[in-house]
C-alpha cells in the first residue's frame, strides 16, 4: 500500500495569472481543492517540498492530507502542470476523497523474474505497452505497484491483465477488453535466421 503523505498548505485569495506568477516567484505552487460536493479551495504550497513528493515516483496514487491550516484534508492528486520550458510545477489539482472513498488510480507496473524466463534468455526482448495500469480500489489500500512474473514465459508470449493477480479488492478499471500490458518479442536476428530455415526446406 502506498504511504500517506502531508503536505503543509495555505489558502490564497486571489486567482488569475498575476497572482500565480508572483507566488512562483516566491518558490510557491499555487492549487486547488475540489470535490466531495463542496467549493473548490485555492491553496499554494512549496514547490521544493512539492518536488521531493514528485520525485518518489507514486505522488499520483498516494492519499496527500493536505493541511492548510483548519483541520487536515484528505486528497488524490489528479493533475500536475509544469511549466514547457523550466519543467517546474506550476499548478496542482487535488480531488477531495473520504477513507475510504472507492477511487481510480493509475499503478505503475514492475517486472520481474526475468532471469526465469525463457525467452528472454533466447535473446527476446520485453515489450511493455503499459506502464501502469488504471485500477479500481478503496482510498485506504492503493497499492504501490502491480508486480508480474516473467517466469516461465518464452518468445511470443503476451501478457494480458485477465492473467494478472491484483491484490485483494482491486480491480481494472478497464472491463470491456482483455488488453494487452506486455509481450516477449523475438529478436529480429531469431526472425531471420526461421525464415531461412523455412525458405531452406524442400517442399513434400
Amino acid at each position: 500500500m502506498s504511504d500517506q503523505l502531508t503536505l503543509s498548505a495555505e489558502t490564497r485569495d486571489r486567482a488569475g495569472k498575476g497572482a500565480s506568477r508572483a507566488m512562483r516567484r516566491e518558490g510557491r505552487v499555487p492549487a486547488v481543492i475540489y470535490g466531495e460536493k463542496q467549493e473548490p479551495v485555492m491553496i499554494h504550497v512549496e514547490e521544493k517540498t512539492l518536488v521531493k513528493m514528485l520525485s518518489t515516483g507514486h505522488f499520483m496514487n498516494t492519499v496527500v492530507m493536505i493541511d492548510a491550516g483548519n483541520g487536515a484534508t484528505r486528497t488524490l492528486p489528479k493533475d500536475v502542470q509544469f511549466h514547457p520550458v523550466s519543467d517546474r510545477p506550476i499548478h496542482v489539482d487535488f480531488l477531495r476523497i473520504g477513507e475510504h472513498s472507492t477511487i481510480h488510480v493509475n499503478v505503475p507496473v514492475v517486472f520481474t523474474n526475468e532471469e526465469a524466463s525463457p525467452g528472454i534468455k533466447r535473446g527476446g526482448t520485453l515489450n511493455v505497452v503499459r506502464h501502469e495500469l488504471e485500477l479500481v480500489c478503496d482510498a485506504a489500500e492503493i497499492p504501490e505497484q502491480i508486480e508480474i512474473s516473467l517466469a516461465g514465459l518464452d518468445l511470443g508470449a503476451t501478457i494480458h491483465i485477465s492473467s494478472v493477480t491484483l491484490p485483494r479488492g482491486v480491480t481494472s478499471a478497464i472491463e470491456d477488453r482483455d488488453y494487452t500490458i506486455a509481450s516477449i518479442a523475438t529478436p529480429s536476428a531469431l526472425r531471420s535466421a526461421e525464415a531461412d530455415a523455412d525458405e531452406a526446406t524442400p517442399e513434400a
